[in-house]
């Protein structure tokens, strides 16, 4: 493939640029529908209980009150909000421990009943009359308390008590021996805390229900191909009664979105049936904090046996994380962090064993990075407290251990390529690590340096089954149409696959159109997570739009009577490599084809591989020793992205991603009360970053092409968090001599460290 692109590797104007910037962009709050209903949903106060009576009589005799749903008239189908059942592979099978209702809440918030009303005001002031009678049960908070023989059960499980899935556990070598034959081994555990996604646009759906039982849900879903069997599956709905579509555009995603918005779409899809109207379910902020997925929190341990020149001998990860009340991504979250936490490094002895444990707060989920940020700031403020008990210098000693292109890792696909090393070399140059040691340590405010390292995935595969379909089409003028299931919930999306298309067929950016996320109109793919979208389904375009190209040069060949491998095209023309007379507009050809009964129609349909992006992250912070304040000076992120196909949505993807990092590290978390509820239920009580609280950031694109992926592209969209904490706890330790094993590094925290060290 050629190195000297047209269109890849150019930052064109963004296709949703106008439509946002004038604020013409639909989102699911926008749709409208003739009749349509407001949705409005009765949520637990209790963390545990058994509903042992519920009387809707007075709601539904509300005027205005069309319908209202209850465990006693919706299906008592189990599904899992995630998805996963559309992506285990078999003989795995997914933890499907959900209902619409239930009979039985499992945490504060659960979805206990539904109203449908002619208003937002009424559906709430009937939720006030819906008389409930609760049977209170006991309930647990920590996973490490709900494994205990004497935890309530919150929902039966093989695996043990309250544990969702599986156990997850990987090895490689011989941990015990590699143990016994290193010189020191350092053993230390970590606990995280609850981060929330915080995307701007709150879950939602709306659901329509056509005379002929035909089902339209607009939804905020990253996944809508998935969520339409969810929702068959649901209904008993045959999949082609059943269409879902991103409305075009998703306010943010993060994760939180793969398979259904919460339970927004089934929610609304039932009050639609009872009502025999549309209906509108939009979650309000401190719906969306305290009923969608959380990153999980848990406990993290790292057992390291490394030899005097401080080369690794044996790695062993153990990991017990917090699902929360229901499963979600749980089984997966775990293999994820382990798969990481053993990749980063070469170490000839590995071993990882983790799952996650229900317990009775918010299900926790799909997050940004999906459970490697978790192993890395275990993994790698462990790297720096090896290299100071050796006396190196913790870039040399990340230097000597980092995975190499060949080398044998955990992965069931081999290391292609890398751009590690060079990802240290420049973060370093830029942060500049040799004032590493030369920084201020006196005085009330001091300053520290630190780095951190991580890798990440390119699609789903192996954690969860993954492919990509799509469909470009030469339209009769010569320009181009894509067709792809992948929502563009801000990242890019449809700009990117259109530049991937334009480049293979020869045409400008201006020529190609597309469609996204709508199952009636594209073909299946799994949706936009797991850093795939550029990658994954990037290769089905890249497939199509090669199908296409190879009908249209055939075609153009027996018009122009010469072999149509001398023919290329650029900006829509077709002409010959050997005789510069011998050119021929695309419309032309696609017209003159139209005229005989043909439209070139291109199909891609591929099986990723995967890919592993790498990373380095450079912080350096100031410490104030009177406030425990941890201010962040400047921020360094390197990254390896294979190819980047639009390189300012590269850098924007990871200057978001290290701000989400920066929040991991210092601000977000959510606490709950004795009794289970959430204290951090709004953006007035989560401390996310604000812009007074982003520092001077630099990010690095370096390209180590990876030939599994479209134009040499990788992953890159949850990279920009993997390493930040690990980074910026690591430069606190340099300032101030405290080293942290609980983020995020909130004033208090830091505060206490230095009183009680005084």
């Amino acid at each position: 493939m050629k190195k000297d692109y047209a269109v890849v590797g150019k930052s064109v104007r963004r296709l949703d640029a106008m439509e946002k910037a004038m604020g013409k962009a639909t989102f699911t709050t926008d749709i409208k529908l003739p009749g349509m209903l407001y949705g409005k949903v009765l949520r637990s106060p209790h963390p545990h209980a058994r509903i042992v009576k519920i009387d809707t009589s007075k709601a539904e005799a509300l005027p205005g009150v069309k319908a209202v749903a209850t465990y006693l008239n919706t299906p008592r189908v189990k599904f899992n909000t995630s998805a996963t059942s559309t992506f285990t592979i078999p003989p795995l099978q997914p933890v499907e421990d959900q209902y619409i209702f239930d009979s039985v809440v499992r945490y504060v918030g659960d979805e206990v009943a539904a109203v449908a009303a002619v208003s937002k005001s009424i559906a709430q002031e009937a939720l006030g009359l819906i008389e409930v009678e609760y049977e209170l049960l006991p309930t647990v908070f920590d996973p490490l308390e709900a494994m205990k023989d004497d935890a309530p059960v919150i929902h039966e499980s093989e695996a043990g008590k309250n544990i969702p899935g599986e156990k997850i556990h990987i090895e490689m070598g011989d941990v015990e021996k590699g143990f016994n034959e290193a010189d020191y081994v350092f053993e230390h555990t970590f606990k995280l805390p609850v981060q929330k996604q915080a995307q701007m646009e709150t879950q939602a759906a709306v659901a329509q229900v056509a005379v002929d039982g035909k089902v339209t849900v607009w939804s905020t879903t990253q996944t809508p191909h998935p969520s339409r069997r969810i929702l068959a599956t649901i209904f008993g709905i045959p999949y082609s009664k059943v269409r879902v579509l991103n409305p075009p555009y998703i306010g943010g995603g993060f994760g939180v979105r793969i398979g259904l918005s919460a339970k927004a779409e089934p929610i609304a899809l039932a009050l639609a049936m009872l009502a025999k109207q549309p209906v509108k379910v939009v979650y309000d902020r401190k719906e969306d904090f305290i009923a969608s997925d959380t990153r999980h929190a848990g406990y993290v341990t790292v057992k390291t046996g490394v030899n005097k020149d401080g080369t690794f001998n044996a790695r062993k990860i153990t990991a017990i994380l917090n699902s929360g009340a229901y499963c979600s991504w749980s089984a997966e979250a775990p293999g994820v962090l382990g798969a990481m936490g053993l990749s980063i490094y070469y170490c000839p002895n590995q071993l990882y064993d983790g799952h996650s444990v229900y317990t009775n707060t918010t299900p926790a989920g799909a997050m940004r990075g999906f459970g490697n940020p978790q192993a890395m700031f275990a993994v790698d403020s462990q790297v720096d407290i090896i290299a100071e008990s050796l006396s190196m210098d913790p870039l040399e000693l990340r230097r000597k251990n980092m995975m190499r292109t060949g080398q044998p890792w955990v992965l069931p696909y081999p290391c292609l390529s890398s751009g590690l090393e060079e990802c240290m070399d420049r973060g370093a140059k830029e942060i500049g690590w040799e004032r590493r040691t030369k920084l201020s340590k006196d005085g009330t405010k001091r300053r520290g340096m630190g780095m951190a390292i991580g890798t990440h995935v390119s699609n789903a595969w192996p954690f969860c089954g993954d492919y990509s379909n799509a469909y470009v089409t030469v339209q009769q003028d010569g320009s181009v149409h894509v067709a792809s299931g992948v929502p563009d919930m801000g990242t890019g999306t449809m700009t990117t696959l259109s530049q991937m298309a334009a480049e293979i067929l020869g045409v400008t950016i201006d020529q190609v159109g597309i469609t996204i996320a709508d199952t009636e109109s594209t073909p299946f793919e799994i949706g936009s997570h797991a850093s795939r979208t550029c990658y994954a389904s990037g290769t089905a375009v890249v497939a199509a739009a090669q199908d296409a190209r190879k009908q249209v040069v055939e075609y153009a060949g027996k018009m122009l009577n010469v072999n149509p491998d001398e023919l290329d095209i650029e900006e829509g023309i077709i002409y010959s490599t050997l005789n510069e007379e011998i050119r021929v507009p695309l419309g032309t050809v696609a017209i003159e084809a139209h005229l005989h009964g043909l439209q070139f129609i291109g199909v891609g349909k591929i099986i990723p591989q995967n890919a592993p992006p790498y990373l380095a992250h450079f912080a350096e912070v100031e410490v104030d020793t009177e406030t425990g304040k941890v201010s962040i000076i400047k921020l360094v992120a390197a990254h390896d992205v294979g190819k980047a196909i639009h390189p300012i949505i590269v850098e924007g993807q990871l200057e978001g991603g290290l701000a989400m990092g920066v929040g991991y590290a210092l601000s977000e978390e959510i606490k709950y009360d004795s009794k289970g509820k959430q204290l951090n239920d709004g953006f007035h009580k989560y401390m996310l970053p604000t812009a007074m609280d982003i520092p001077e950031m630099k990010a690095i694109i370096v390209e180590a092409e990876d030939p599994t992926g479209p134009f040499g592209a990788k992953g890159v969209g949850e990279t920009g968090l993997v390493a930040t904490a690990a980074a910026i706890a690591n430069a606190v330790y340099e300032a101030i001599g405290i080293r942290f094993f609980e983020i995020p590094l909130t004033e208090e925290r830091v505060y206490k460290a230095l009183k009680e060290r005084k």
